[in-house]
């Protein structure tokens, strides 16, 4: 069944003002490009304004500023990119999940599971894991013994989740994430490597999304700490000991060595690489591709990306590069001899 709201409605439950017809009724959101007269569309980025023109679609969502650049039926909105997922998820809602066990689900003695969470098949809760109301454990998912997960947790398909961990309230996780493995910690001992045992924990607070593929190790003494609103892409490596901040946002391919601190409210761009035992502070923003060697001290924005160019360029500017600690050593003397000359004249 097709769920649609009034306009009117949406800014009822979600703030904001109409302009124009109030009473249009949309079903679903969509681009200004291929929007149809039941959908609603948005306007965030300046480029595709001129798109607006056109549209035709049965309402735009606009910032105040943009306010009069459309005759069409609108809501204002003080950050309409914010508003736009609102409504999306207004208009999708996710499905309900079933409360219950599927029969062939496997549960471990002293198991707590709310009559109210779901348990789909094949999945394998360990002894003693309490798993909170209205949760949800998908198809083959797989939870340590002593494991505790919150109220309103959403586990797709074939997460595993080691032993001890504890997750909050609202967590998400995508397929194929892994959460509480071993770190990566070796002892080298007469030739050969010893494993460090791994005691620690990973902690995950409320409203945490974790994408498909990632992975987040146990701590090797101490928890691994995500705090509350940490949203994590796919495939990012959260190694032992890390300590995320609240709200922090971390797009994917991203590694974070051990012992890392980042702050609170940061953004880190996809593929960046995070040394060990660093610290970074609050409200960070980092670059996709950048490596980060030492601690990060101020806010702000970070990067260091080497701009790409065509191949016969780059092998050239390799070259240079390379020689950079002869040619400043070169400069150096050189300005020792114009000093001196200067002096002499």
């Amino acid at each position: 069944m097709t769920v649609s709201y009034r306009l009117s409605e949406i800014v009822a439950q979600l703030g904001g003002r109409v302009l124009g017809d109030a009473s249009v009724r949309i079903a679903q959101i969509a681009t200004l490009e291929n929007a149809q007269l039941d959908q609603i569309s948005f306007l965030t980025n300046s480029k595709y304004r001129a798109q607006l023109a056109s549209t035709q679609a049965g309402a735009v969502i606009l910032s105040e500023a943009e306010a009069d650049a459309t005759g069409l039926p609108r809501i204002i909105s003080d950050n309409p990119y914010a508003y736009f997922a609102k409504v999306s998820a207004l208009l999708n809602p996710l499905p309900a999940a079933s409360p219950g066990i599927h029969p062939s689900a496997v549960i471990g003695a002293g198991a707590k599971i709310e009559a109210t969470a779901s348990i789909a098949a094949t999945a394998v809760i360990g002894a003693g894991a309490t798993i909170g109301a209205f949760s949800m454990v998908g198809e083959g998912c797989c939870i340590g013994e002593n494991v505790v997960i919150g109220s309103h947790a959403r586990l797709y398909p074939r997460v595993v989740i080691y032993r001890d961990c504890v997750l909050g309230d609202n967590l998400v996780a995508h397929s194929g994430g892994v959460i509480g493995a071993d770190g990566f910690g070796f002892a080298m001992d007469e030739g050969h490597w010893i494993k460090v045992p791994q005691i620690g924990r990973v902690v995950i607070g409320n409203d945490v999304e974790i994408g498909a593929n990632t992975s987040i190790d146990r701590g090797a003494l101490n928890d691994t700490v995500i705090e509350d609103g940490v949203k994590l892409d796919n495939q990012i490596q959260i190694a032992h000991n890390v300590h995320i901040g609240a709200h922090t946002a971390i797009a994917g391919c991203v590694g974070i060595a051990g012992s890392t601190t980042i702050g609170r409210y940061c953004r880190i761009g996809g593929s960046a690489g995070i040394l060990g035992h660093l610290h970074i502070a609050d409200h960070v923003e980092i670059a996709a591709f950048t490596l980060i060697g030492k601690s990060i001290r101020e806010a702000g924005s970070y990067a260091g990306i080497f701009p790409f160019s065509k191949a016969e360029d780059w092998r050239k500017h390799s070259v240079h590069i390379r020689h950079l600690d002869e040619l400043a050593e070169r400069i150096k003397t050189l300005e020792k001899q114009l000093k001196s000359l200067s002096a002499e004249s």
